[in-house]
């Protein structure tokens, strides 16, 4: 089974080799059949601590590298 790949935003670089990235995704209204915006925040490992804030950038599901991250830049 191929690895999600989520795009976002980079909202924050204050940790170490980390990086937390909000992704926006546009849902259906199950009643009103509008679409709505959810955005939800990714702790994301970043080995060479390359991006800033204010970056797009694409993120990959991994194993678990600590009790929050779960994703990797590519």
């Amino acid at each position: 089974m191929p690895k999600r790949v989520l795009k976002g935003l980079v909202v924050s670089d204050k940790a170490d080799k980390t990086i937390t990235v909000l992704v926006n995704r546009k849902v259906k209204h199950p009643v009103y059949k509008k679409y709505i915006t959810r955005s939800k925040k990714y702790c994301v490992h970043d080995e060479k601590n390359k991006f800033k804030v204010g970056e797009n950038v694409a993120i990959q599901e991994n194993k678990p590298i600590s009790k929050t991250k779960k994703w990797v830049v590519i």
